[in-house]
């Protein structure tokens, strides 16, 4: 009985701390993010122009874009249906219960697993679908609903503390309300791309079964010593995300895999290893990877001198985004504009949908508004992902960021490297690079344990 009344206990102080972050980050949502006519806005290597006066730009990488020739002028329009078209994790509610725990929510605490999913996801879309796909029914969803997001919250508060009495179960979809807008006589190009849309937000479902959902993830997590509700760097969530692909089962994610970067370094040679099975890197059938780079843009504060390697690297076609965010708080990063970061937050706590069943609504998988920051408030501590789909493309992307690397460093000390060889081959007193045969390895934990404190993580 005493269990019983704790689980409720946590059930009721659930559907408080839902609806106080629905009151909270729902106005958000809401407001109007403003962008200057004047200068370019890059979101994840594509450049959008707001005017079309000028002839040409300089990306922060250093290469030259002109609108003209380049075709790089693109409207409002396609901008924030590029944006709209990301996959947007965010706190959940309702969802089947987390093992070992009476959680059902992330509320409060899972906003960077979440800011992970984004990330990973986003590496997905590039895997399946290329940079270019858009969702052709993005703008469905800034149109169909009248009712505003924090009214919406409001009747959602009172229905759940209703429902606490009664103890019914409120099992309803934000979007089910939303009406997406019929395909047509789609040809087999847009049935794949539908296909493989749904089958990527799929495998971020709020159910055991998912292989890269929350109970996954905060599975692997118990692994290493951390349990549901805990609150997980950038780091730390790196690791889970490469743990979480290299366990998964499905046919269709066979042919990709992750690489985390130990201690700032990314080692080549073991970077071609996990994309080849074979000695030979020009086989074909070697896999694409997902590099990880955890790294620290300051001390306690964000080094300003930083800023143009982040835009650098934001402004690359297969880079998939930054872990971060400000204290305690995470964010997805995907692009910039000036001084200010391009973010989708994960804080906003949405109803459970589920996924398994057909034609699913995916409205509430996509941010209507794009979000922006002042880089100077960003955490010091995040986590930079890199999608290359062969070695040709990995060696490519290491001497572009390399010169990225050295040109936005004032001193002789890169923010992270790539070096030659394995890792085994450097002297170290404790190598990160252990055998995986069981789910973490003893060194692995070690590394992991030295995450887990709440704050941002110093590398």
């Amino acid at each position: 009985m005493e269990a019983t009344g704790t689980d409720e206990v946590e059930k009721i102080k659930s559907k408080f701390m839902s609806a106080w972050h629905n009151m909270k980050y729902s106005w958000v949502l809401k407001t109007k993010t403003y962008f200057s006519r004047n200068s370019p806005v890059f979101l994840l290597g594509k450049c959008y122009h707001f005017k079309t006066e000028e002839s040409s730009d300089t990306s922060p990488n250093g290469s030259n874009y002109d609108i003209t020739d380049e075709g790089i002028s693109r409207n409002v329009e396609e901008f924030r249906k590029d944006f709209i078209s990301r996959i947007w994790l965010t706190y959940r509610e309702e969802f089947p219960q987390i093992k070992g725990s009476a959680l059902t929510t992330d509320c409060g605490w899972g906003c960077t697993l979440r800011t992970g999913q984004m990330l990973l996801a986003q590496g997905l879309i590039l895997h399946f679908l290329g940079r270019d796909w858009t969702w052709p029914d993005a703008f469905v969803i800034e149109n169909s609903d009248s009712e505003s997001w924090t009214s919406h919250t409001v009747k959602k508060l009172t229905a759940s503390l209703e429902a606490s009495r009664t103890g019914e179960k409120e099992f309803r979809n934000q979007s089910s309300h939303h009406k997406q807008a019929p395909g047509g006589n789609w040809g087999n190009r847009e049935r794949r791309d539908e296909h493989f849309h749904r089958k990527i937000i799929s495998w971020f479902g709020d159910s055991p079964l998912a292989n890269f959902g929350l109970h996954r993830l905060t599975e692997y997590g118990n692994k290493s010593g951390k349990i549901a509700g805990d609150w997980y760097g950038p780091a730390v969530v790196a690791h889970l995300l490469r743990k979480a692909v290299e366990e998964s089962k499905d046919p269709e994610l066979q042919g990709i895999t992750v690489y985390v970067a130990q201690d700032c370094t990314v080692y080549k040679s073991d970077v071609i290893d996990t994309q080849c099975s074979f000695a030979d890197s020009e086989k074909s059938d070697a896999k694409s990877v997902i590099i990880l780079i955890p790294v620290r843009l300051g001390g306690e504060r964000t080094n300003m001198e930083y800023l143009e390697f982040v835009k650098g690297i934001l402004s690359l076609e297969y880079c998939i985004g930054i872990i971060g965010g400000k204290p305690k708080q995470s964010y997805y990063f995907a692009g910039f504009q000036d001084d200010s970061l391009i973010y989708m937050d994960p804080h906003y706590c949405q109803s459970f949908v589920d996924v398994s069943v057909k034609d699913f609504p995916l409205e509430s998988f996509h941010c209507p508004s794009p979000k922006k920051m002042s880089f100077k408030k960003m955490d010091p501590s995040c986590t930079i992902g890199l999608y290359c789909p062969n070695v040709q493309a990995f060696e490519r992307a290491s001497e572009e960021i390399t010169k990225i690397l050295k040109s936005s460093s004032k001193e002789n000390y890169p923010l992270f490297t790539f070096v030659n060889g394995h890792s085994r081959d450097y002297d170290f007193l404790m190598s990160p690079v252990l055998e995986e045969r069981t789910l973490f390895s003893e060194d692995e934990n070690k590394k992991l344990k030295c995450f887990s404190t709440e704050d941002f993580v110093l590398l």
